[in-house]
C-alpha cells in the first residue's frame, strides 16, 4: 500500500518575482509526487516565501511564523520551511532567532528542495543558500496557482547588477542572468493554449535581459517583439524598468503592437538628483524627465506608475519638494509609496547614515500619498466617457452581479454584464471613477 501523498501550502510575500518562484517551487514538489494544498492547516509542510525589501515586509513575516508555532506543537511532524529572499539575507541566523523553523532555502536552491525536505524529515535542520551563476528554472514549467486562469507571470530573468544603494536585491538573488528566449517562447505558447490571455514578463530590470548565442544577441525589445508576434489575442506586459535602460528602440516596439500593453512601471524613488546619485540610480532628474518625455511621444494614452522612498539618508525639504514637483509634472497614474528603511548589508547600511528623523519621513510620505491620490483620480477622471477594450478576469470581489477586468493601461474596470466569462474581450464605457477603479457600462463584448 503506498503512503499517503504528502501535502505543501505555499504562503507568498512580496512581488511578483516571489510569486512565480512559489508557482516554481509547487512544480518541483509536484514533480516528486508532493500535491499542493490550499490550506495550512492540512498540510504537512509549510512554506513562507519571503520578501527583505523593507523592514516591516520581515517583521510581518516573523509574527506569521509565530503565528504557527502552536500548530507544530499540535502536529510533531510538520515541516516549516523559508524560502527566498528573507531566507538568503539571514540565512543560519534564521534557525538561532527562529528554533521552530527547519528549512531554509535561498532563491536559486529549489532544485534541491525534495533531499532537502528528506533531511528535515529525519529532524535535521536543513539549509541551502547558495546563489547560482547560471539558474533560471528555464526548464520548468511553473504550476499555476489560484482562481485566475487569465493572467500568468513570466519570469525571464534572474538577479541584478543595479546595486542601488538602499536595495537588497543583488546580494539574496544574486548576478544578472536571462533565460533562452526559446523557453519563455515555449512557456508563453503553452500558457496561451491553456486559456491564458494576459502576460506579465518578470525581471528586476527587464530591460537589460540579454541573451547571447554563438554570434546572436537577443535583448528585450527583440524578445518582447518575439512574445508579442505569438497571436494578437494576448496581451503582454512586463516589469520592471528601470529608465537609464528604457530606449526609445523599446518604446517604438511597444507603440508598434497592439497587444503589447501601453502601461510602463518606470519607478523614479526621488526627484531629486543629489538624491538619486546618493541611491545610485545612474540617472538624475532631467534623465527621467526625458525618458516620461520620450513615452508620451512614441506612446500617447501610455499609463506611467512609479516607486517613491520618502526619507533616505540625509533627505532635506527642498530634496522631498523636487520629489513633490516631479510628481506633479509626470502625472503618474499611480505609485508605489514608502518610507526608507535600512537593510542590513546594502551600501546604504555599510556607508550613510539613515538620519531623517522618523515623524519626518511619515509627514513626507503622507504628503505624497495625498499627492497621488490625487494624481490617480485626474488620471480616472480622464477616462470617463471613453470605451476601452477590457480583458476580463473573473467577477469582482464586492458583487457577484459583476465582473471586472483591466484595460492595457493596466487600470481596473468593474462592470455589468449577463453573459460573460473569464478570458474574452469586452468594450466597456466608463461612466465613473474612484481614484483607484474604474466603472463602466459594457457596449460590446466578443468571442
Amino acid at each position: 500500500m503506498k503512503p499517503p501523498q504528502k501535502k505543501f501550502y505555499i504562503e507568498t510575500y512580496g512581488c511578483q518575482m516571489n510569486f512565480s518562484d512559489s508557482e516554481i517551487v509547487s512544480s518541483v514538489l509536484a514533480d516528486q509526487g508532493f500535491a499542493l494544498s490550499p490550506n495550512y492547516q492540512e498540510a504537512d509542510i509549510i512554506f513562507v516565501n519571503t520578501c527583505s525589501i523593507r523592514e516591516n515586509a520581515e517583521q510581518r513575516i516573523r509574527n506569521r511564523l509565530q503565528q504557527f508555532r502552536p500548530l507544530k506543537k499540535k502536529k510533531p511532524g510538520l515541516i516549516l520551511g523559508v524560502l527566498g529572499c528573507m531566507a538568503e539575507r539571514l540565512k543560519d541566523k534564521l534557525f538561532e532567532e527562529d528554533s521552530y523553523v527547519d528549512l531554509i532555502v535561498g532563491p536559486d536552491a529549489y532544485r534541491d528542495l525534495p533531499r532537502l525536505l528528506e533531511e528535515a524529515g529525519s529532524g535535521q535542520k536543513a539549509i541551502n543558500v547558495i546563489l547560482s551563476a547560471d539558474e533560471t528554472y528555464a526548464d520548468i514549467n511553473p504550476v499555476r496557482a489560484g482562481d485566475n486562469q487569465v493572467t500568468a507571470f513570466i519570469s525571464i530573468m534572474r538577479g541584478c547588477e543595479n546595486h542601488c544603494a538602499y536595495c537588497v536585491v543583488p546580494a539574496t538573488r544574486g548576478h544578472e542572468r536571462s533565460r533562452d528566449p526559446r523557453t519563455i517562447l515555449a512557456e508563453v505558447g503553452k500558457l496561451f493554449d491553456e486559456g491564458y490571455r494576459d502576460i506579465t514578463l518578470l525581471g528586476q530590470n527587464v530591460n537589460s535581459y540579454r541573451w547571447v548565442e554563438n554570434e546572436t544577441i537577443t535583448k528585450f525589445p527583440e524578445l518582447l517583439e518575439m512574445v508579442a508576434g505569438l497571436s494578437s489575442d494576448l496581451r503582454i506586459r512586463f516589469a520592471t524598468s528601470h529608465p537609464k535602460d528604457l530606449s526609445d528602440e523599446l518604446l517604438h516596439i511597444i507603440a508598434g503592437y497592439e497587444n503589447i500593453c501601453k502601461s510602463i512601471h518606470l519607478p523614479i524613488q526621488s526627484g531629486s538628483s543629489r538624491m538619486l546619485k546618493l541611491m545610485n540610480r545612474r540617472y538624475d532628474r532631467e534623465g527621467y524627465m526625458s525618458r516620461i518625455d520620450a513615452i508620451r511621444r512614441i506612446l500617447p494614452g501610455c499609463t506611467v506608475t512609479t516607486d517613491i522612498i520618502s526619507g533616505f539618508c540625509s533627505e532635506k525639504e527642498e530634496d522631498h519638494l523636487e520629489t513633490i514637483s516631479l510628481m506633479k509634472w509626470a502625472k503618474f497614474d499611480y505609485a508605489f509609496m514608502f518610507k526608507y528603511s535600512e537593510r542590513p548589508g546594502t551600501p546604504a547600511a555599510k556607508r550613510l547614515a539613515d538620519d531623517v528623523p522618523e515623524e519626518i519621513k511619515s509627514r513626507r510620505l503622507d504628503e505624497i500619498i495625498r499627492l497621488q491620490q490625487k494624481l490617480s483620480l485626474k488620471s480616472n477622471l480622464a477616462d470617463v466617457g471613453k470605451i476601452f477594450s477590457v480583458l476580463v478576469e473573473g467577477k469582482s470581489k464586492r458583487s457577484a452581479s459583476e465582473w471586472m477586468g483591466r484595460t492595457s493601461q493596466n487600470k481596473v474596470v468593474v462592470f455589468q454584464s449577463e453573459s460573460l466569462r473569464p478570458g474574452v474581450y469586452t468594450d466597456v464605457r466608463i461612466i465613473s471613477c474612484t481614484a483607484a477603479t474604474l466603472r463602466g457600462e459594457e457596449v460590446s463584448s466578443r468571442p
